[in-house]
């Protein structure tokens, strides 16, 4: 079945199955691969997408559901790195496996779109799907934070 899709600002049409999770779509048939499949039951947030600006869990999430919406990747966020999220990231040397980090950024980048200036509360609650094995969360709490005062001074 050809399925429609818009990643990352361009029109894309794929070969699947109208079921076939939106993370493989990504990963296999568009080869974007910075979203990482975790656990395949949307428990670890490892590959947490954007549709229309809000966090998914592709691993679950039909590509078929995609139709008609935006679909952004970490790729798409910011191509060159340079989003605020990004940023922070790097200036708090938040990765340590890396693995988790793109779907990490993923939830932190929506979660400044709806809220700007989160408290730690609100960080948690909404990172709280993204699990990191390194236990890297007091690093991502300091980074978004840190993302929140870029972007209400830009």
């Amino acid at each position: 079945m050809a399925i429609n899709l818009t990643v990352n600002g361009e029109a894309v049409t794929v070969d699947a199955p109208a079921e076939m999770p939106l993370l493989w779509v990504i990963r296999e048939k568009i080869g974007l691969t910075g979203t990482k499949f975790g656990c395949g039951i949307a428990q670890c947030g490892a590959c947490t997408v954007h549709i229309d600006g809000k966090p998914v869990r592709s691993c679950s999430t039909p590509a078929s559901s995609a139709v008609g919406k935006e679909v952004t990747t970490i790729e798409g966020l910011s191509p060159d790195g340079s989003h605020p999220v990004q940023v922070a990231w790097v200036d708090n040397t938040v990765p340590q496996c890396g693995y988790c980090q793109s779907g990490q950024i993923m939830s932190a980048a929506a979660l400044l779109e709806r809220t700007p200036n989160p408290s730690d509360r609100e960080i948690d609650q909404a990172m709280a799907g993204n699990i990191c094995r390194c236990g890297t969360y007091a690093g991502i709490r300091r980074a978004i934070h840190q993302a929140a005062d870029a972007k209400s001074n830009a």
